[in-house]
């Protein structure tokens, strides 16, 4: 039989596993390589550099998350409970993957401190679902606001403690629950029509 041919997504699922054995500091190309029984040259012909190999995991990583979050948004019936849908999906996922996926989380953590263009495009992803919703909620008469790009943002900033990385080791925190409904209720209310 002969061996499976090197695609881009085997790379990643390699790449996946050896970061989750060696985490992001230690984990290498040559790791990866190893992993699929073939020579380091051959990954760098897939991705240049080991920095845009980890950024493609990153990526797919956070797409996971894009699929997610979308179908909630797309979904049909008044924004408030789709917001607050979307809301703990959001949180939801994060903490799953804080807590589920701990090395692959290191390595989005090494991006946030890189500034990452992989980062700002899931943060911009995010902030135009909830313009959606927002945007359909005015559209329904249920929120007030003249600018949901804008209004998309503040919602995004004021809930950061419940999606923003650098909170991680608040969310397993007792009480935590309660001060993220109190969010949304106060969220929810400040955009009411």
């Amino acid at each position: 039989m002969p061996p499976e041919t090197l695609t881009p997504d085997r790379i990643l699922e390699a790449t996946e596993d050896v970061l989750r054995r060696y985490g992001p500091a230690k984990a290498t190309v040559v790791d990866v390589a190893r992993a699929l029984g073939v020579s380091h040259g051959s990954v760098y012909r897939h991705f240049g550099s080991k920095a845009a190999l980890r950024e493609a995991v990153t990526d797919r990583w956070l797409d996971q998350s894009h699929a997610e979050l979308s179908a909630v948004a797309g979904t049909e019936g008044p924004a408030g409970p789709r917001l607050r849908a979307w809301l703990s999906a959001l949180f939801a996922a994060k903490r799953r993957k804080a807590g589920g996926d701990p090395e692959l989380f290191a390595t989005y953590m090494v991006l946030v401190g890189e500034n990452s263009a992989t980062v700002d495009r899931h943060i911009a992803t995010m902030i135009e679902q909830i313009a959606g919703i927002v945007e359909a909620g005015v559209t329904r008469g249920e929120f007030a606001t003249t600018d949901p790009a804008t209004t998309a943002r503040a919602v995004w900033d004021a809930t950061s403690r419940f999606h923003d990385p650098a909170y991680a080791a608040d969310w397993a925190q007792p009480g935590i629950d309660t001060a993220f409904e109190t969010v949304c209720e106060l969220v929810l209310r400040g955009l009411s029509a």
